[in-house]
């Protein structure tokens, strides 16, 4: 983004936030699985995100400049720089963030901290070959059959043919279910493979760079089915084919994938997501699953869980 257009975005966003107010969404709320409380997440850049998708102006900003490719990736840029690393200690204190788990304390640029390693013991891995775990640290949906459930906003149902672009992988999945954890700013930004198992094939479908936070899939639901995406197809010897996607954001400067051949293991890492939340999506075939009760509950609930890289999130059926 170029000088000029940035100075355009900023005179639109203070029109918007002088001339038309607006009120906050609803507070996002979520379930710790750790002492089962309902607790309200503290989002970064609530207030832009709720000026976006709830004002006017702000809509006008989000379809003109925000979701745009050039606006994240400038954005990403700029958490590359050095300087970006003075940002680090603030955001560690606001958001009360645990370093002691990570394997450096000192970080090169605010990307640096953003993607930072954990040490080995921080997130353990289960030898079970029938257990499923959590790819990421993030906030949880589950749905044991997605053609019989609402996906968030009541009436509103996942896409497959629109998500995956392949009528045959859409046949396949229908009727699955469906995992969704989503990485918010604050969350340990690496994902990592549920289970075990061989890459069978993969795929990146181009879209826009739109938020995936609740505050945004509550005015416009579809956008997770809108945004840049990719997905592999991995084959396990128990459960059978399934989807593993990462979505793109708004603010992601990147989805880096490490992992370098088609045999993986379970807990290995799959990849990284440079500055920004995002969204891993995991799709199994109908009836090769159950998802752990407490999960499903809470969704049927309309209520996120929150997950940590690693957790049991179920097992073979």
């Amino acid at each position: 983004m170029n000088k000029k257009k940035r100075l355009l975005f900023i005179l639109v966003i203070l029109l918007g936030v002088f001339l038309y107010p607006f009120h906050n969404a609803e507070p996002i709320q979520y379930i710790d699985r750790v002492d089962g409380e309902l607790k309200i997440e503290k989002v970064p850049g609530e207030y832009w995100l709720n000026w976006l998708y709830n004002n006017p102006i702000g809509e006008l900003s989000l379809q003109a400049f925000v979701k745009r490719k050039a606006l994240s990736d400038w954005y990403g840029d700029r958490m590359d720089l050095p300087e970006s690393a003075k940002k680090v200690n603030a955001f560690v204190k606001e958001y009360n963030i645990d370093l002691s788990i990570a394997q450096k304390q000192e970080f090169l640029s605010f990307n640096d901290f953003f993607y930072r390693k954990l040490k080995p013991t921080a997130r353990p891995i289960s030898g079970d070959s029938t257990i499923i775990i959590s790819p990421a640290d993030g906030k949880l949906l589950a749905y044991d059959n997605i053609d019989k459930q609402d996906f968030i906003v009541k009436g509103y149902k996942f896409n497959l043919a629109e998500y995956l672009h392949d009528s045959l992988l859409t046949k396949q999945f229908t009727g699955g279910s469906l995992v969704i954890v989503r990485l918010c700013p604050t969350d340990y930004h690496r994902f990592h493979f549920p289970t075990s198992g061989t890459i069978q094939s993969k795929a990146q479908i181009s879209g826009d760079l739109y938020s995936v936070s609740p505050i945004a899939l509550r005015k416009k639901i579809e956008l997770i089915c809108m945004n840049k995406r990719e997905y592999v197809i991995i084959n396990n010897t128990i459960i059978g084919d399934y989807m593993y996607s990462e979505v793109g954001a708004t603010m992601v400067g990147s989805i880096i994938q490490t992992y370098e051949n088609e045999n993986v293991i379970k807990g290995q890492e799959k990849g990284y997501f440079k500055f920004g939340g995002s969204t891993v999506i995991l799709l199994f075939e109908k009836g090769r699953i159950i998802i752990d009760q407490d999960l499903l509950e809470n969704t049927q609930k309309g209520i996120e869980t929150a997950i940590l890289m690693g957790d049991q999130l179920g097992s073979s059926s």
